[in-house]
């Protein structure tokens, strides 16, 4: 049961990451035009997308860790 609790959090670690890595290729893509622009452009949406998918990922990887602790101290 432990290991697969490892496995879970290994995977959700690795989805924090690749948020993480996505929502800064956003950021280095705007460009001027989506700074001026008045709406939400492209790169934004894109930004805040994988920013909200860090987050979760974050807190999922965190419920596994205590999930994962629990588990050893029995």
């Amino acid at each position: 049961m432990q290991t697969v609790f490892i496995i879970i959090f290994i995977a959700l670690l690795i989805m924090v990451v690749i948020s993480l890595v996505r929502g800064l290729i956003a950021f280095l893509r705007m460009t001027e035009e989506d700074l001026k622009s008045d709406g939400v452009g492209k790169s934004h949406q894109m930004q805040n997308k994988m920013m909200f998918n860090r987050i979760k990922y974050q807190a999922l990887a965190v419920v596994a860790l205590v999930i994962l602790m629990m588990a050893t101290r029995a």
